[in-house]
């Protein structure tokens, strides 16, 4: 039986969040190994189209919470020894091959060369590849510029030709490594991922809101990406991403419901099962909550280069990264307890599983830039301590 909890102080939170303009709607959830325990929202899903109220059933773009269930997905092709993380990722999707690591530039032309040593699947899930995302890192950032080369954004193929920053295994670098990761999966599982993660995550999970590409239906109960119009008042931005890409991102790909992605947070809880479904063995989610770096620092901050589309995340010292999960090695006071995984959206959504309290909650709205320090960023912090003042 699920334990219960007085979410009135959650309440005021998500509340005063939407009435100071920190984000423009926000719905929470939280539950327990039985069950959902709380759920609230504020706010309404489209603030151009009058008051239609964000629920923990409206569906979001979950952009980088797609990560944890494309490794996943991963993490089962290699308990059924279809998949080995200490494989070059080339030996599984040839083109990586051609990847090259940037060195700086000659002006604007960039300095190409080839990895020190090849980058293996378990790279990728650790972010340990040399690969990077532009908003975080300048020289990447450059590099688009003065090529044309997209980033994965409009969900163009040419996305992949994007070259490291950094040798394979000799820093901790975010970027598009679960967007290769799911063209491995695609590789050994003989099909495309979109069908990939339905049949082997969100359908036996009963997660029937979970998907890439949503339905007539679904659309219609999708809340718009958010930006601050030229009054300080929130606008749509629209879609922003593309409905059709040319491949299904596991990096950013999915859109998902706060009520519908609080069951995979469930099955994390619970060592890799819900309701009688075993989606990893218990073997596979210890190691998931695990560091999985190595000794390779996890960064105390990584500064923006894109403000429109993110600030500075600053983490501290005391933090490192297991299998698609940010951990946390130390209590934090009055928050989450040591070892709890962790990751966000670009479109600030935020969950998290301590597996020491028993309990997993996410955070939804749908806004850019991601966690803006007096906005979205102070929002989850103050969710989550209000979350645990209740417990």
């Amino acid at each position: 039986m699920a334990r219960t909890i007085d979410g009135s102080g959650i309440d005021t939170v998500l509340q005063e969040a939407v009435d100071n303009g920190a984000v423009p709607h926000v719905a929470a959830i939280v539950a327990d190994a039985d069950g959902v325990v709380y759920e609230g929202a504020a706010g309404v899903r489209h603030t151009d189209s009058g008051p239609q109220p964000v629920s923990t059933g409206t569906h979001f773009r979950i952009m980088s919470m797609t990560k944890i269930v494309a490794t996943v997905a991963a993490l089962q092709q290699v308990e059924r020894g279809a998949l080995d993380l200490a494989a070059p990722v080339a030996s599984y999707v040839p083109d990586f091959a051609e990847v090259q690591v940037l060195e700086g530039f000659d002006g604007d032309t960039p300095r190409l060369r080839a990895p020190k040593t090849p980058a293996t699947v378990k790279h990728l899930i650790t972010h340990t590849s040399g690969l990077g995302y532009w908003f975080w890192n300048a020289e990447l950032k450059k590099y688009e510029e003065v090529t044309g080369l997209p980033n994965v954004v409009p969900g163009d193929m040419a996305a992949f030709k994007a070259p490291m920053v950094a040798d394979p295994g000799t820093r901790f670098e975010y970027g598009i490594n679960t967007d290769w990761l799911g063209r491995v999966v695609e590789a050994v599982a003989g099909t495309t991922l979109d069908v990939v993660i339905k049949e082997n995550v969100t359908e036996p999970l009963g997660m029937d809101d979970t998907m890439f590409a949503l339905d007539e239906a679904r659309q219609a109960n999708k809340t718009p990406v958010h930006v601050k119009g030229e009054d300080g008042g929130w606008i749509s931005a629209g879609n922003v991403l593309p409905d059709d890409p040319q491949w299904w991102p596991g990096g950013h790909g999915l859109h998902s419901t706060p009520r519908d992605f609080i069951r995979f947070e469930r099955a994390l809880l619970r060592g890799g099962e819900l309701d009688g479904t075993r989606i990893l063995t218990q073997e596979t989610v210890d190691a998931a909550f695990s560091d999985q770096l190595g000794g390779i620092p996890m960064p105390t901050e990584i500064r923006t280069v894109d403000p429109p589309i993110t600030d500075t995340l600053t983490l501290g010292p005391g933090w490192t990264w297991g299998y698609g999960l940010l951990l946390n090695t130390l209590d934090l006071p009055g928050a989450r307890r040591a070892w709890t995984g962790a990751w966000a959206g670009l479109f600030n959504t935020h969950f998290f599983v301590d597996r020491t309290t028993g309990i997993c909650a996410s955070l939804y709205t749908n806004s850019l830039p991601f966690i803006p320090k007096d906005e979205a960023w102070k929002v989850y912090g103050d969710f989550e301590a209000a979350l645990y003042a209740s417990l």
